[in-house]
């Protein structure tokens, strides 16, 4: 006559925890949006991030390590209900997605300041400008009195808050003062700067700007939905 072994209560347990961890897991990854590629599987860093020395002003490369990680540009998986060829930024993340055919997204890590927390909303990009002048609104010239010289305009270059390469938000013919612009100062990607929009490193933001035309549509998300 063949026993049956009949496992302890404990061992049981055990298996139902595991059992049940197993599916919430993969619950949560169902759910995950903005997935990205593990690290090993990321595009050279040197490739990204090379000097670009034909520019009108000659962009530096940018050293291995400054940009964090999750913040490189990258094709993620990323599920929205907004058409191809849309903008999403997300502040609060500190992501801006373009999004691409197949349920996909090229990501950019951004640095946002208080006029990138300041508006959200849909928009759509009417101004493109290849290094760009930057005009202080009366607003950040109060914020700021040492920005007083530049209030009729600043010339371009890579002192330039607007960096290498800048795009204009307009919402109902009118321009909502919020850009999406280039920066040199690649280590505040990922963080919360002074001041200014949406600043993209200067090789994200040229790379951004070959891709989108005029007429794109821009969803920012409300600072508190996307955290």
């Amino acid at each position: 006559m063949t026993s049956t072994i009949v496992p302890a209560a404990s061992t049981i347990s055990r298996r139902l925890f595991l059992a049940g961890l197993a599916t919430s897991l993969a619950a949560c990854q169902q759910t995950v949006s903005g997935t990205a590629k593990p690290e090993a599987a990321l595009p050279r860093y040197a490739d990204l991030y090379p000097p670009l020395p034909n520019e009108r002003f000659p962009v530096p490369g940018v050293p291995a390590g400054v940009i964090p990680a999750r913040y490189v540009r990258q094709q993620v998986d990323y599920a929205t209900a907004e058409p191809i060829g849309t903008i999403v930024v997300d502040p609060g993340a500190k992501y801006l997605y373009l999004v691409q055919e197949g349920g996909k997204a090229m990501r950019y890590g951004v640095g946002v300041g208080r006029e990138g927390f300041g508006w959200n909303g849909a928009a759509t990009i009417q101004m493109k400008r290849e290094w760009p002048r930057w005009t202080p609104p009366a607003e950040m010239i109060l914020r700021q009195p040492e920005l007083e010289p530049y209030r009729n305009g600043m010339e371009p270059g890579l002192q330039n808050p607007l960096g290498a390469r800048a795009l204009y938000l307009f919402q109902g013919g009118r321009d909502t003062l919020y850009r999406l612009h280039g920066t040199n100062e690649a280590r505040s990607i990922g963080s919360n700067v002074s001041s200014g929009c949406v600043r993209l490193v200067n090789q994200d933001i040229i790379d951004l700007y070959s891709r989108v035309p005029l007429r794109t549509r821009v969803v920012v998300l409300p600072t508190a939905v996307s955290a």
